[in-house]
């Protein structure tokens, strides 16, 4: 028999006041690209100011990725001054992804042009190489940086400062799941792909198409590890 007051319980476990924050802030979020006159605002902003609007793209959805995986493994929602230090490590990381979008695609194009990849003149074959290039260098070294800055937040927050060593940072880090998921099967089945989508968009949107994927990844990752558990 079913028992309608249990699923009603769980629903409402599952559905609360911080869900439906986070998913108000996602809308939000949504919405300043479907709006017309807040789009217009968007576009000129990332134009003249794009490493601030990097910045602040990753700053929100990045974190909000994290919260939300945070929610999956751990069933509630958790804000905790570690938070926001992460979210302004996001930011800068968010900066940095400015950079190395506009020196891979334009790499790409010329080492196209010079005759030293193949498809010239052709937007996927450029937008694939910048994707694959791009997520063999730089994102392994990304993913490095994000956990030992991760780790150093944590033990910051959780022991002080003083405990804070190269050491018991790499304690904290699980070597060999970055390696055998974020790098071999996360970088190949889904930032390579995705990123190839992202670099066939106009310039303007691959970075907000970027964060919105952080959002994606956070949900998948968090998935991943609660299955496991």
């Amino acid at each position: 028999m079913i028992r309608y007051d249990t699923i009603g319980n769980n629903f409402a476990k599952k559905i609360d006041f911080g869900t439906i924050v986070w998913a108000g802030g996602l809308l939000a979020c949504i919405s300043v690209l479907v709006i017309p006159e807040t789009k217009e605002i968007f576009l000129k902003f990332s134009e003249s100011r794009p490493y601030i609007s990097g910045f602040v793209k990753f700053m929100i959805l990045a974190t909000m990725g994290d919260l939300a995986g945070e929610r999956i493994l751990k069933g509630e929602w958790a804000l905790s001054p570690a938070t926001f230090v992460k979210a302004i490590v996001w930011g800068l990381l968010g900066m940095a992804i400015v950079l190395v979008f506009s020196i891979f695609n334009n790499g790409v194009i010329l080492t196209q042009q010079a005759g030293k990849l193949p498809g010239e003149g052709m937007a996927v074959m450029a937008a694939f190489f910048t994707s694959l290039i791009m997520n063999v260098t730089f994102a392994p070294a990304m993913f490095l940086f994000h956990k030992y800055s991760d780790a150093i937040i944590d033990l910051a927050y959780e022991q002080g400062i003083g405990a804070i060593s190269f050491i018991s940072a790499s304690e904290r880090i699980d070597f060999k799941g970055m390696v055998e998921f974020s790098i071999l099967k996360v970088v190949p089945f889904f930032w390579i792909p995705c990123h190839t989508a992202v670099f066939l968009l106009p310039g303007q949107y691959r970075v907000i198409a970027s964060a919105f994927l952080s959002i994606a990844l956070g949900l998948f990752i968090a998935l991943n590890k609660k299955k496991e558990a």
